[in-house]
């Protein structure tokens, strides 16, 4: 793909979609498109600079500042000195994020509003059922209480009535007349066999779902070494989880960040925090920051991040919960084995684009109408995970 005559920039769907991909995955951590961050807003840079000029500073910034660019060296001084990552993309590359921000920054502000109030209103909409099913449930229970009460008036109806009434024969007097014991029931072996099952049943429950829980530890909130927020890392800065947890697409780990990505920021932002004093402090003596693990799978379960991620394009989020929500990061999952097979069970394979599913996939749907889940290939096998 060259660029198109007289500089044009594509708006070809495929170019600004594979632009968004790699800006996405690589540019937010320190640019957005609308407002500042660690690098400047990149609404309508290709306004401000031509293509050529954004390809050579993205490359190479340091080479473009040290030929002497104004508008280069203009920015390093105005960011404070910060040196711009360089990038090894291709110039195709290149102008497919500057076709994604020139079609990000010619969406009108009031879209996004719009977009807004839409997804605040289809928020809104599923929130209504949730309502009316709890508003129905206790018009039920209102209902079988005003039921229960107007029966106990009919009896007691019936019994004064009959009560009232000559000629009944003794056995229906009897009948009539009878009160109601509490102490006798309450006496009674089969109250007290009740009793007594209901409770060893409560106790046996308890004693089950206690052994159920023995490793899982749901929930889980330990306090870091460091006061670390993903909820302004993730969430407010929108920066990718992969920038951090560099192993989290090629290795079976996705590992805990070094120091030195951190300074990739902080060097220039933030700088006073007595959190990230923490982290200057730890690189200076040259000692590990001891984080506390959270997710901790037993030795004989087996996991690879990257067969997830990459392969099968699991969003973080599906194991991690809402991570970009949280101040302190917590176990989300149950991470069983229960859970892991569900998933493996409810999971259809990502065989797009990749031959080596190909057979498998008409194999399957000689036999199904419905989508090859992770079970179908294997999914459910003890020694996929236990070897």
């Amino acid at each position: 793909m060259a660029q198109e005559a007289g500089g044009d920039i594509p708006s070809d769907e495929a170019v600004i979609s594979s632009g968004e991909k790699l800006f996405k995955a690589n540019c937010t951590v320190c640019h957005a498109v609308n407002e500042k961050v660690v690098g400047p807003a990149l609404k309508d840079v290709h306004k401000r600079r031509d293509v050529a000029w954004i390809t050579a500073f993205v490359q190479n910034s340091q080479k473009v500042i040290k030929g002497g660019d104004e508008y280069a060296v203009k920015l390093y001084e105005e960011y404070n000195k910060t040196e711009m990552t360089s990038f090894d993309f291709s110039d195709d590359e290149i102008l497919s994020i500057v076709a994604y921000l020139k079609a990000e920054s010619n969406k009108a502000p009031e879209a996004a509003a719009v977009a807004t109030t839409d997804a605040g209103g289809a928020s809104a909409a599923v929130e209504e059922p949730s309502g009316l099913v709890n508003v129905l449930m206790i018009a039920i229970m209102i209902i079988l209480v005003l039921i229960l009460v107007v029966l106990a008036m009919i009896i007691s109806l019936l019994k004064k009535y009959l009560a009232q009434k000559d000629g009944l024969a003794e056995e229906d007097q009897e009948i009539v007349s009878q009160t109601f014991d509490v102490g006798a029931l309450v006496k009674s072996n089969a109250f007290l066999g009740l009793v007594a099952f209901i409770f060893t049943a409560i106790v046996l429950k308890a004693v089950i779902d206690g052994l159920f829980t023995i490793g899982v530890q749901q929930g889980y909130e330990p306090t870091q070494p460091i006061a670390f927020s993903h909820k302004i890392h993730a969430g407010d800065n929108q920066i990718d989880c992969n920038y951090c947890h560099t192993g989290v697409r090629k290795s079976k780990n996705a590992n805990i960040p070094s120091p030195n990505i951190c300074m990739n920021c902080h060097s220039a932002i933030k700088t006073e925090s007595p959190e990230i004093q923490k982290i200057y402090a730890a690189v200076e003596n040259n000692q590990p920051i001891e984080w506390v693990r959270i997710h901790n799978l037993p030795d004989l379960a087996y996991f690879n991040h990257s067969q997830h991620v990459a392969v099968g394009e699991i969003e973080c989020q599906t194991c991690h919960g809402p991570i970009e929500e949280m101040d302190v990061v917590y176990q989300y999952a149950p991470l069983t084995m229960g859970w892991c097979i569900n998933c493996h069970r409810e999971t259809d394979i990502n065989a797009k684009g990749n031959e080596y599913y190909d057979n498998l996939v008409e194999l399957h749907a000689e036999h199904s109408k419905e989508p090859m889940k992770v079970e179908d290939n294997g999914g459910l096998e003890c020694a996929k995970c236990h070897y």
